[in-house]
C-alpha cells in the first residue's frame, strides 16, 4: 500500500519557489490499478516519481507498506526499488549495446541471482511476450512494439509487487498497446499494485480508479487530495 501524508514538492526557478505537487492525503491500496490523468505539466510524473522513491519531496512522508521511504538511506531505497518495484517508461530505457535477453537480466543481476537462473527467467519472460526469436537482438534491431515488450519483460522478471508505468502506450501501434495493457491487467489480477500515468483514455479505462490532476485539484473519488501546480511535472 502507498500512503502520502502532507507531501509537497517545490522547485526553485530563477529565485522563485514553484510548487509542483501538494498532497494532503492519498492512499493507494495493495492490488489496486490506478490511472493518473491530466494535462501536460500538471504534476503526474512528479507524483509517480515520488511514489517510486526517485524524487524526494520537499516536505511530508511517503509510505510503502510499513516503510517511510524517504526516511531510509539512499541505498535502502534503491534496494526497496530493486526488490519490490517495477517501472515501465514511454522511452523504454533499454541499454542499446545489450541484447533483449541481457536487458531483461539486469534486474536479476542487481538482485545477485545466479547467472543460469538469470538467463532462464529472462528467457521465459521474453517467450511470454512472443519474443523467443528475438533473444539475441539489440534494441536497434527491434520494432518499437518489440522494444516495449522487452521493457515490460524486464519490469516483470523480478516479480515486483508494485508496478509504476509512465505513459506506457504513448508511442505504440494498436496491437502493441493491447499487449502492454493486457500485461498490466494480468499483473493486477495476480495481486500486484499498478499505478499508471497516461494521456490515453483507452489505457485509463482499464484502471479500477482514476486520479485526475486538473487546475491544482486531484480528484479521486473516495480519497480526494489537493495538489498545486505551477508549470511543473
Amino acid at each position: 500500500m502507498f500512503r502520502l501524508e502532507n507531501v509537497m514538492k517545490q522547485y526553485s526557478r530563477r529565485g522563485t519557489h514553484v510548487t509542483a505537487l501538494r498532497c494532503e492525503h492519498l492512499t493507494i491500496e495493495t492490488g489496486e490499478y490506478v490511472a493518473i490523468v491530466g494535462p501536460s505539466g500538471s504534476g503526474k510524473t512528479t507524483l509517480l516519481s515520488i511514489l517510486g522513491g526517485m524524487l524526494s519531496p520537499t516536505a511530508g512522508q511517503v509510505w510503502l507498506d510499513d516503510t517511510s521511504i524517504y526516511d531510509v538511506s539512499a541505498a535502502a531505497r534503491s534496494k526497496l526499488r530493486s526488490e519490490r518495484m517495477g517501472f515501465v517508461f514511454q522511452t523504454f530505457n533499454l541499454v542499446p549495446y545489450l541484447t533483449a535477453l541481457q536487458n531483461v537480466q539486469i534486474p536479476l543481476c542487481l538482485l545477485r541471482c545466479d547467472a543460469a537462473e538469470q538467463e532462464r527467467r529472462a528467457t521465459e519472460m521474453l517467450e511470454r511476450f512472443g519474443l523467443a526469436e528475438r533473444l539475441h537482438h539489440r534494441p536497434s534491431e527491434l520494432s518499437v512494439g518489440q522494444q516495449q515488450r522487452v521493457a515490460l519483460a524486464r519490469t516483470l522478471v523480478n516479480d515486483p509487487r508494485f508496478i509504476l508505468a509512465d505513459e506506457p502506450t504513448g508511442n505504440l501501434d494498436p496491437a502493441s498497446r493491447a499487449t502492454v495493457l493486457d500485461a498490466l491487467d494480468t499483473a493486477q489480477r495476480e495481486g500486484r499494485t499498478v499505478v499508471m500515468v497516461t494521456h490515453d483514455p483507452v489505457a485509463a479505462s482499464r484502471a479500477s480508479r482514476t486520479l485526475t490532476l486538473r487546475e491544482g485539484i486531484l480528484q479521486s473519488g473516495d480519497c480526494p487530495s489537493i495538489l498545486q501546480h505551477e508549470n511543473a511535472a
